[in-house]
């Protein structure tokens, strides 16, 4: 049998020592039980059962962070925080992902001996990149398809989200298209309604990217939402590409990381992914994932692009943890290959400057919805804002200096704040 392991670091809050904890954890998610049974020998747990490879101690609390943690006899009140790396043999599941998540990620989050839990890391073994393949676009592909080059690529969300009639959406989007927008997408509240489906929407949205395209020359990227059950996947999938379509997109908790690994099968454009309902996996710091290793896993299925939020968003997230997320996206995985960081949330041209410092990359995707949208001359000179900003950005110039010869950034500035 295969000697790989996969390896899993996490974030333990335990009122036993981490040791125990540790043990608890290995046992449950591989050979063990709550009590001994006869076919547990030696050997067998030598060759499948988890192995604590690693403990740090960290810090301690003397308050629970999560409901239902049970406390040893003669507990000091004090509650141990600390990493844990473990490793599973790879034969226990194989190259599976889903297999993969209920050893990693299962039960686990449920252990009474546990008042916190987080999953903050994976290292996977070779094995796992024969199986899936990874992005077929990525960051080059993307770029290929939209001729951007040395600079991010930059966009913008459908607006308002639900409500426009097809006719409203593409006359938007010939508007956008004829300003030189890179990119795009629609909400993720937007799929394949009943008041506007999906097969209605691709035809009047392409007809408007190649009338637009007749005029400047170039391609806009639209991001279809697919999102749908398995059997719908590829008929949407199938109407983008014959319309000529260079982009879908699915909200990848709603189809589960097997979807998005089967849509990557047969997909013939870049996989444009939504991490919507992330929060609910994430937002408590003790526990759920760590998006450093769940964008693996979504890599690994096949997102060409993936959402990372944005800095200085409307979300809670900290701007630290979006630079992590970017950064997480573009190291190489396997060999190389990288995801399309995708920003969002709040964004303008004057969130440009603070995400270029942090991140000292253009390897990105601006999306800004309001930023953009609604900027007081219109959506094209939005568009040129947020270049502009980006200009500012690499260039070292601060925003302002910048904006004395730049009336579109000059304005976006007067209206969203000083940047």
């Amino acid at each position: 049998m295969s000697l790989d392991r996969v390896t899993a670091v996490y974030y333990v809050e335990t009122a036993y020592s981490l040791e125990h904890a540790a043990a608890v954890i290995a046992g449950e998610q591989s050979t063990g039980t709550f009590t001994a049974v006869p076919g547990e020998t030696d050997a067998l747990k030598a060759a499948h059962g988890a192995r604590v490879e690693r403990i740090e101690p960290l810090d301690e609390t003397d308050r629970p962070s999560l409901p239902g943690a049970k406390t040893p006899v003669g507990h000091d009140g004090q509650y141990r925080r600390g990493r844990v790396t473990l490793s599973f043999p790879l034969h226990n599941f194989g190259p599976s992902i889903p297999n993969l998540l209920s050893a990693v990620a299962g039960n686990l989050y449920e252990l009474q001996e546990l008042s916190g839990l987080r999953l903050l890391d994976l290292e996977l073994p070779e094995a796992f990149a024969a199986k899936y393949p990874g992005p077929k676009f990525g960051i080059e592909g993307t770029r290929k398809l939209t001729n951007v080059y040395d600079r991010p690529i930059l966009g913008t969300i459908v607006k308002p989200s639900i409500g426009l009639a097809t006719d409203e959406l593409a006359d938007l989007v010939y508007k956008l298209a004829l300003s030189g927008l890179d990119f795009i997408k629609d909400d993720e509240l937007n799929a394949n309604p009943p008041y506007a489906p999906l097969e209605q929407k691709v035809a009047a949205v392409m007809n408007a990217v190649h009338r637009a395209a007749e005029t400047t020359g170039r391609k806009l990227m639209y991001a279809f939402n697919i999102t749908g059950d398995y059997d719908e996947l590829r008929r949407n999938h199938d109407l983008v590409v014959q319309a000529g379509g260079t982009c879908v997109m699915v909200s990848i908790l709603s189809i589960g990381l097997p979807g998005l690994a089967a849509l990557n099968r047969y997909s013939e454009v870049p996989i444009h992914g939504h991490r919507n309902q992330w929060g609910m996996l994430t937002r408590c710091p003790q526990l759920g994932i760590e998006f450093t290793a769940y964008q693996k896993l979504c890599r690994l299925a096949g997102a060409d692009q993936l959402h990372v939020n944005g800095l200085n968003s409307k979300f809670y997230e900290t701007d630290e943890s979006v630079v992590r997320s970017i950064q997480a996206c573009t190291a190489p995985l396997f060999g190389g290959y990288g995801t399309m960081p995708v920003v969002s949330s709040a964004q303008w041209a004057g969130t440009a400057p603070a995400t270029y410092e942090a991140t000292k990359t253009v390897d990105v995707m601006h999306l800004a919805g309001g930023g953009m949208l609604a900027h007081p001359d219109g959506p094209a000179t939005g568009f040129a804002s947020m270049k502009q900003g980006w200009e500012a950005a690499v260039r070292g110039i601060p925003l302002h200096e910048y904006a004395v010869r730049h009336p579109e950034l000059a304005r976006a500035m007067q209206k969203y704040g000083r940047g």
